[in-house]
């Protein structure tokens, strides 16, 4: 009787093995495309059957064994991730990303502790609950799957977070306005010249807080889109996340103090906030206050610290007259539509980005 190998392939099987199944080929091709018992019409072939299942349980055998001695060859980033392993089970979703998106899709979703990247279906990311360590890992011949564990030092993104707000408007050159903060095309944000309205078409160009020309540009403002929402820009510290992760992301804040509680304002992260608290978002609004740096004397000649207070800014509607007229209107907004508050408390959770915010930045996510 002729027999042929079928090789099953199941994602999760152990160590991504490919384990060999002994079936006739006559009962392989039926109509309905599942493979039937096999009849043996003598012992001859009966022993054949038992001698090949037996081989294939040996196979699994040392399969297994292969696995759990090779486990421990895994190699380790420092972020805590490495090539070539798989967690098994504990699936709490999965969708189809790259793999250097999976580790970020983790932190921002609820629950998430570990995953597993595959390349089957063109790219999918696992996501994965339940308390883990490397020891759970499992080596893996496939080199390209990606493995890793959410580092607990900070809690992640989840949504409705807990946060923050302050307020600065330092006309320094956005740190997400360099190159290589975030992948794709549309990967900085804009800068503009010292008018503030010229677009740089390079994200070469100097800093205007560090002697060179750059600065932000004039509409990266916020505004009203009505009574209970605007849009605007903002610095932000995020437990758990990079300014790689950070950068050109948007989150929706929901106020939670002050005369704003209970309005909305969704901002993209331009600016790193290296120097903020954990759950920070540092609101770009013009006369906010120019904060550690100034660039605001070099482009607009506004006084050594800036106008009105250096933190915190200007204390009132009438001082924004101060400003200039390009940017006056941000100014106004902090006290018609933010009504004066003075660095309310929020929740925020990721959004996808208004095509508004995109448009006046440039820069955009693939995640």
């Amino acid at each position: 009787m002729d027999y042929f190998c079928l090789w099953l392939h199941r994602r999760r099987f152990i160590n991504q093995a490919y384990l060999p199944v002994f079936v006739d080929s006559a009962s392989f091709n039926n109509k309905q495309g599942h493979i039937s018992s096999t009849k043996y019409s003598s012992n001859n072939d009966l022993n054949h059957n038992m001698l090949n299942t037996a081989s294939s349980w040996i196979l699994m055998l040392f399969v297994i064994i292969n696995s759990m001695s090779s486990a421990r060859a895994i190699q380790w980033t420092e972020d805590n991730w490495a090539f070539g392993c798989d967690f098994v089970g504990n699936d709490l979703s999965n969708v189809q990303i790259r793999g250097e998106d999976c580790g970020l899709k983790c932190v921002q979703t609820q629950d998430c502790t570990h995953f597993t990247w595959t390349q089957w279906n063109d790219g999918t990311c696992w996501l994965k609950k339940g308390s883990v360590s490397k020891n759970n890992a499992v080596s893996t011949d496939d080199k390209n799957m990606v493995c890793g564990i959410i580092d607990n030092q900070g809690p992640p993104t989840t949504p409705g977070s807990s946060g923050t707000t302050t307020r600065y408007w330092d006309c320094c050159k956005p740190s997400c306005s360099w190159s290589g903060k975030v992948s794709g095309s549309n990967s900085y944000v804009k800068s503009c010249r010292k008018d503030g309205s010229s677009v740089f078409d390079h994200s070469n160009a100097v800093s205007g807080c560090e002697g060179g020309e750059a600065f932000p540009c004039n509409n990266q403002k916020p505004w009203a889109i009505n009574d209970q929402l605007a849009y605007g820009f903002a610095a932000a510290s995020i437990p758990g996340l990079n300014e790689r992760d950070r950068c050109c992301a948007c989150y929706k804040l929901d106020f939670t103090s002050g005369p704003v509680s209970g309005k909305t304002m969704i901002v993209q992260v331009t600016n790193s906030g290296d120097d903020l608290k954990p759950h920070q978002f540092d609101l770009q609004i013009p006369g906010g206050g120019v904060g550690k740096f100034n660039g605001c004397t070099t482009q607009w000649n506004a006084p050594g610290n800036g106008w009105g207070e250096r933190y915190g800014g200007v204390s009132s509607r009438d001082a924004c007259f101060g400003l200039p007229e390009a940017i006056r209107a941000g100014c106004f907004f902090r006290f018609d539509w933010f009504k004066g508050a003075d660095n309310p408390t929020m929740t925020y959770s990721r959004v996808k980005c208004p095509a508004e915010l995109v448009n006046i930045s440039g820069c955009s996510r693939s995640d």
